[in-house]
């Protein structure tokens, strides 16, 4: 593999990691600022509440007994709020009753004004203390005439030192300057520490994914290599079994025109030598027709002539029954359908046989060697029937399925186990056997005794043409 498609791999596993790194670390970064926000705004409530819990405290004992606030409790908070640098931080400044009367406020316009309690107030009378930051509308802005945008509001509750009661509630709302600076700082200080977490992290990562990469562009190169080699043996089986499939076709025919041979020879030869025996034998039978010599005991030479001619008129049948069925007949230019019936014809005029011929769906055409097995297959199924199982009646059934011919032939006749006929070496089912897979397809033979025969076979209408 090139350097640049390995330097690609590992570009973009590297380049995949930092963005998933980016993305968590804003996520982290987002939300540990936030964190960090609300805490210190939370802690700078606290801390604000104790403050004013210890400075109130002396100045709001008046709450205690009348339940309002004296003149000179009033006139202790003014100088505690004017002029201090207390008073700077603080916007707004409000006491507030239990009922949400306001006892004292920097706005002399809210004092003696009561309003439903907030849950933060009433948290606040049960000793919580309650921080938020929000954010001033820009009306809200023009009536107060400020300057600022955000403020911090607390609720802090004042006890009485002796008892610890809560004797009234401070609602402040102070600037946001001194927290802002501290608060910035602190996210500063998160970034930086999430920042370098995610560096140190995509480091490595990165130390990981070098080595991790370099071995998987080795093994995507090895599974190219196989890929390959498997590829180029896929081609040579393909060639190699188109290979035997024409050798089959060719191996088909060829037996066939052996066999052509072997009739013509038997037909010219033999044949021919007894049918002048028999004619030699009748002319000398007429001779010595009336010859009395006896042979042995109980026979004449004229029955022995007569005996001789039987003989020999029986071997001629033979051989040309023989003959005959060696001989195929010209099927090359014949259907597969035509071949059917054929051997349904033949059959029928020499057993006296009526074959039910069923065909469904099957090409007008075929290659030769599936003509010539096709044939051979039920010339052979036709005849095991007849002879060997004693079938009344036989049904063929023709068709076709993925390119492939379907040939089934049934029979009623005695049937027979197929466990034995396989041990005791039937050569009629084997030739049939070796007919059909030779050509790649399959062949099956069910039957049972006293249940008849069924004979199915599957042959590939792509065998190779055996001319």
């Amino acid at each position: 593999m090139s350097f640049s498609t390995r330097m690609s791999l590992t570009r973009k596993l590297l380049v995949g990691g930092f963005a998933v790194l980016l993305i968590g670390m804003l996520v982290v970064g987002t939300w540990l600022s936030g964190a960090i926000e609300k805490r210190m705004i939370h802690h700078e409530g606290e801390l604000f509440a104790l403050y004013v819990d210890s400075v109130l405290s002396d100045q709001v004992q008046s709450l205690a007994s009348g339940g309002s606030l004296s003149d000179a409790g009033m006139l202790a908070l003014d100088k505690l709020l004017y002029g201090t640098r207390l008073g700077e931080r603080i916007v707004a400044f409000k006491l507030r009753s239990r009922d949400g009367r306001v006892l004292y406020s920097t706005d002399l316009t809210q004092i003696g004004l009561q309003s439903e309690i907030s849950p933060a107030l009433a948290a606040a009378f049960r000793g919580e203390t309650e921080s938020r930051m929000f954010t001033l509308d820009d009306e809200e802005r023009r009536l107060q005439g400020a300057h600022w945008s955000k403020l911090i509001e607390i609720y802090a509750p004042v006890h009485q030192p002796k008892t610890g009661s809560i004797l009234a509630v401070a609602e402040i709302h102070q600037t946001t300057d001194v927290l802002a600076q501290a608060v910035g700082t602190a996210r500063l200080q998160s970034w930086m520490v999430v920042i370098a977490a995610a560096t140190v992290m995509y480091l490595l990562l990165a130390a990981l994914i070098m080595p991790a990469s370099n071995t998987l562009i080795t093994q995507k190169q090895q599974l190219q290599e196989k890929v390959s080699q498997l590829t180029n043996l896929s081609a040579q089986n393909a060639q190699t079994y188109e290979r035997v499939a024409r050798a089959a076709g060719r191996t088909t025919a060829r037996n066939e025109r052996l066999l052509h041979r072997i009739a013509v020879d038997l037909h010219d030869g033999p044949v021919q030598g007894i049918a002048l025996a028999v004619m030699r034998l009748g002319t000398l039978a007429e001779v010595c027709s009336t010859c009395s010599a006896a042979i042995g005991a109980k026979s004449t030479v004229a029955e022995e002539f007569r005996r001789l001619s039987e003989a020999l008129n029986s071997a001629q049948q033979d051989v040309r029954s023989i003959s005959n069925g060696l001989h195929l007949p010209n099927i090359e230019e014949l259907s597969l359908a035509d071949v059917a019936r054929r051997v349904v014809r033949d059959y029928a005029r020499s057993s006296g046989m009526d074959v039910q011929l069923t065909i469904n769906n099957v090409p007008g055409d075929g290659p030769l060697p599936v003509k010539i097995t096709l044939f051979r297959l039920l010339q052979e199924a036709l005849a095991n029937g007849f002879r060997h199982g004693g079938a009344v009646k036989q049904h063929i059934v023709l068709g076709t399925s993925d390119n492939r011919l379907e040939v089934a032939v049934r029979d009623d006749g005695k049937g027979f186990d197929p466990q034995a006929a396989k041990t005791e070496g039937h050569l009629g089912l084997e030739g049939m056997r070796e007919r059909v897979e030779v050509l790649g397809g399959t062949f099956y033979v069910w039957s049972a005794v006293g249940q008849g025969t069924v004979v199915r076979a599957e042959i590939p209408l792509t065998s190779g043409d055996g001319a």
